[in-house]
């Protein structure tokens, strides 16, 4: 006959097996149901590039996607070229508008698209859709394009696509001031 000390120790066991059996099954089966969701917010930077440097001109960062470009008229070469940098994880559009009393320029045009880095939509200088309009008396849709950023953060030196805008300002320019502001957001 077994004593009933032996059999104690060989039950307590028994439970402690048949307890995991039932336990362990259920917590993976919960773990394997846990969904987790979020979004990341469309986001279009807009700035000049660091070495931009022009006589008579101020440049404006005003938020992350808006820039606005202050010429002196008159005291200023009648062309301009502006470097804007772009950086966005969505689809984006770049307009532009013009604030003077005295003149408008003859010309606002794109010359040159190219990406700053690595870290760039390889395809994004062919996906570029330029506007060749020139007309500033209402808002002027200048650029539209896919993602640019594939990567980085928004000071990243390698994720921006860098845009230069030409502006050709009338020759014959009195004296005053100019205000050309360019503003970027995701194109929908």
């Amino acid at each position: 006959m077994i004593s009933a000390r032996r059999s104690r120790p060989k039950c307590r066991h028994v439970f402690t097996l048949v307890a995991v059996l039932f336990i362990v099954p259920a917590s993976v089966d919960a773990q394997s149901r846990v969904t987790l969701t979020g979004t990341v917010s469309e986001t279009v930077t807009l700035s000049v590039a660091p070495a931009f440097a022009e006589r008579n001109v101020e440049v404006v960062s005003i938020g992350v996607s808006t820039v606005r470009i202050t010429l002196h008229a008159g005291a200023t070469d009648p062309v301009i070229r502006v470097p804007l940098l772009v950086r966005s994880n969505t689809s984006f559009k770049i307009s532009a508008t013009f604030d003077s009393t005295a003149i408008e320029p003859s010309k606002v045009l794109v010359t040159d698209v190219h990406p700053t880095g690595s870290l760039v939509s390889p395809h994004i200088v062919n996906a570029i859709d330029v506007n060749r309009k020139a007309d500033l008396s209402q808002p002027l849709l200048i650029v539209t394009g896919p993602r640019v950023s594939i990567g980085g953060t928004l000071q990243s030196p390698n994720n921006a696509l860098q845009i230069t805008v030409l502006i050709h300002l009338s020759p014959q320019l009195p004296h005053g001031l100019v205000n050309l502001t360019f503003v970027g957001s995701p194109a929908r």
